[in-house]
């Protein structure tokens, strides 16, 4: 007998459209059977030849019935378990599914330049010899994590004053105090997304929507897609889209306020991207238009083919369009054909690529440009001189969502068009800003209480080992310029980082003299590991002592528990490293209720050492 056991619960009730079963057809086609078939069958047990035909129908009715609930769960959102038809609701939503998302840092480069008398007499670096630094410079962590530059670095770059951006000091000087060389830093935004570039051979073959698929798992950012003429295709979120917005360097009179501007263009040739959440593979998606051909020849002139009100002619030729030709018009953008498409893209990330402060002082590929003049000696020199360092901590990378997740950012935002209105909608755009620009691991809402038309934005990042830690500033601009896009004119959003909340868990129990202390002791301890797993927190979520007091009672070989605590942790215990947030448990327990400071987040760093347990 068939059993529905993907059937899906809406506030705790099941959902069936049919409403029927196996055992509700039966008694239905028995108690039709008797009312209109008493004289010929009597006999429905199981045994019987009518029982035997009853339960075949019954069979085939709850099959049938299953598959058209199945069918109808799987047009909602809310209720869909297959994981193709969940990806395709989600994008539908407006939500994009993606991969892991790298980490930002923010680094300090600094090189050593001979000093330079001036005009006046004064020492200065001597600006002949100062660097541009490439993108394709390549840093790593002393763990092996590399960080490729964003942006060239300039040094030489001057504000409208003549000042050198770089931040100089003097770095040597001689017997008689006169500097000899000095030193210059500037910053530089990096991105542990790996950069590849891949070449796709296509055949003079016409394919209307042709698909690429790119080899490297977990992309976050398509850099550039060209053909062999260096036609580039533009990425458009929809290839209904057939205009968009580029960056230009500004070549007018203000360029040193404004160093870009936003240029519309129109995208005849454009592609689509597409991300698969279990293979984590990326394909572009094309149109369906034929270069070769004019959208004129393709589908014909009604007006051609129209009866002329006057004139002699008294035969209509009979025309016919066929349909399939509006999938040749460029409408949807160009697919290309006889051509060779470079894609360059960035690739991979995680939470482990969220290094600690001061571990990216390696210089791994090191492009530079100098002026023409500059002597090789001298290249040599501030080449060898350039350090880099990470003062603050990287952070944006993570882990890619689980569908789950994305349901649920989904269904919080799929009624917001577009902009922010609720809470909800907010969350929603929080989780869902584009992976290359980082991603925070939780956020937290609040209302800010001097200013009633402004929130405070609470967010939280991961660090390399999976612990909480704060976001960089680089995170929080990229996310305040995202969020910008969907704000209200009269609403404010803060950013601000939420407060760590390190706790431990003491416990004493009594166990089964028949039970081993070292196993229930374990058992225990690991499903407190998991319970406290930083994975099942939120930023202002509370703890429920009641919660944790029956997973304990609950483990096998446990007699009774005789005392929990819940304990905040000092900034440094051991060798252990804690946050600065003094937590007080007993100030913000209320009736068997921990809550966390206005937008803190609980976290058991180091389970094994802060979940201690004793056997009495």
């Amino acid at each position: 007998m068939p059993k529905n056991i993907r059937k899906r619960k809406i506030n705790n009730k099941d959902i069936s459209y049919l409403n029927r079963d196996f055992e509700s057809f039966r008694n239905e086609l028995i108690r039709y059977a008797r009312v209109h078939y008493n004289e010929s069958v009597q006999d429905f047990t199981e045994s019987s030849l009518a029982g035997l035909l009853v339960d075949m129908a019954s069979y085939v009715g709850d099959v049938l019935s299953y598959y058209q609930d199945h069918q109808f769960n799987e047009l909602s959102l809310e209720t869909a378990v297959e994981d193709g038809n969940i990806e395709r609701l989600i994008r539908n939503s407006g939500v994009d599914i993606v991969g892991a998302s790298p980490a930002y840092v923010e680094l300090e480069l600094t090189i050593i330049v001979d000093a330079f008398v001036d005009s006046t007499g004064g020492y200065i670096p001597d600006t002949r010899y100062l660097p541009k630094i490439l993108v394709g410079t390549v840093f790593s962590s002393l763990g092996g994590i590399d960080f490729e530059l964003l942006e060239a670095v300039d040094f030489s770059e001057v504000d409208d004053k003549g000042q050198l951006f770089a931040n100089v000091s003097i770095s040597e000087t001689n017997s008689d105090g006169q500097p000899v060389s000095f030193s210059l830093t500037r910053l530089a935004t990096c991105t542990s997304a790996k950069t590849q570039t891949e070449t796709f051979t296509i055949t003079d073959e016409f394919v209307p929507f042709r698909q690429i698929s790119l080899s490297k798992p977990d992309i976050s950012e398509v850099i550039y897609v060209k053909d062999s003429d260096d036609d580039e295709y533009y990425e458009v979120k929809s290839l209904t889209e057939d205009t968009v917005y580029i960056r230009q360097v500004n070549d007018l009179p203000d360029f040193k306020s404004v160093p870009e501007r936003i240029k519309m263009i129109p995208a005849p040739k454009r592609f689509e991207r597409i991300f698969d959440s279990q293979s984590r593979s990326t394909t572009l998606l094309f149109g369906s238009g034929d270069e070769d051909m004019f959208d004129e020849d393709v589908i014909p002139d009604p007006s051609e083919h129209a009866i002329k009100l006057f004139g002699d002619r008294k035969l209509v030729p009979f025309t016919t369009i066929n349909p399939n030709n509006f999938l040749s018009t460029s409408t949807l953008g160009i697919s290309p054909k006889n051509t060779v498409i470079s894609v360059k893209y960035r690739h991979g990330g995680g939470v482990n690529h969220n290094v600690a402060s001061n571990q990216v002082s390696v210089i791994k590929t090191l492009v530079t440009k100098f002026q023409e003049s500059t002597p090789s000696t001298q290249v040599t020199r501030v080449r060898a001189s350039l350090k880099c360092i990470n003062k603050e901590a990287a952070s944006g990378g993570e882990n890619p969502p689980t569908l789950t997740e994305l349901r649920q950012i989904a269904l919080s935002g799929q009624n917001s068009q577009g902009r922010i209105v609720t809470k909800e909608d907010l969350l929603a755009r929080v989780y869902s800003m584009p992976n290359k620009f980082g991603r925070v691991f939780r956020a937290g809402i609040r209302n800010n209480p001097f200013n009633p038309f402004a929130t405070h934005l609470h967010v939280i990042s991961r660090n390399s080992d999976g612990n909480l830690a704060h976001s960089s500033d680089t995170l929080k601009e990229n996310l305040s310029d995202f969020l910008e896009n969907y704000r209200l004119i009269t609403d404010g959003i803060d950013i601000v980082d939420a407060k760590i909340v390190n706790i431990g868990i003491s416990y004493e129990l009594t166990i089964d003299s028949n039970e081993s202390v070292d196993v229930v002791m374990q058992s225990v301890n690991s499903k407190l590991i998991e319970y406290f797993d930083i994975r099942n927190f939120q930023i202002d979520m509370p703890i429920i002592i009641s919660n944790i007091q029956n997973l304990i009672q609950n483990t096998k070989g446990v007699v009774s528990l005789l005392d929990l605590d819940i304990i905040g942790k000092p900034r440094v215990e051991g060798n252990n490293i804690y946050s600065d947030v003094n937590f007080e448990p007993l100030r913000f327990t209320n009736r068997g209720i921990v809550y966390p400071p206005p937008g803190g987040i609980f976290e058991v760093k180091f389970p094994n050492d802060d979940i201690r347990g004793r056997v009495k």
